[in-house]
């Protein structure tokens, strides 16, 4: 790759523990925050300073779409928290892992403790020909960019 061409969004895979989700569409919401603290103080002088320092970095969420398909990996993890209630065994460290022209992984966002807090299921109707989607969204504690 030349210095200055970018990667192509559509080519990445998502990695969900131990195990690679078979089929996604799209995943949307990737984000990098911190708190922001302005710090008010007035001088000997009586003259007003004001700064601002970075804080306590923010938890996030994502929202992964995907095609409904036979695949039952991804499926049974969203239901471990949503159905089972069981937050321990479904906190899972989530990669996304961008891929070059080659499918060669080129950079990698690391999800910390990342479960399934909402699900969303497919707009059924008898006129629509699209396909059946479901969304998920993931939160988590802590994002790592490579």
């Amino acid at each position: 790759m030349l210095t200055g061409d970018t990667f192509s969004s559509s080519t990445f895979a998502v990695e969900l523990g131990k195990f690679q989700v078979e089929t996604v569409q799209d995943v949307s919401g990737l984000t990098l925050e911190q708190d922001v603290v302005e710090v008010r103080q007035v001088s000997a002088t009586g003259e007003l300073i004001v700064r601002k320092q970075p804080g306590a970095r923010k938890t996030g969420e994502i929202t992964i779409t995907r095609g409904m398909d036979k695949s039952t990996a991804f499926t049974d993890w969203i239901k471990t928290t949503l159905v089972n209630a069981d937050l321990d065994s479904a906190r899972q460290n989530i990669t996304i892992a961008l891929k070059d022209a080659q499918k060669q992984t080129v950079r990698r966002i690391h999800l910390t403790n990342a479960w399934a807090s909402r699900w969303e299921g497919p707009q059924l109707g008898a006129a629509n020909s699209a396909n059946a989607t479901e969304q998920v969204t993931i939160t988590y504690e802590d994002i790592t960019v490579e």
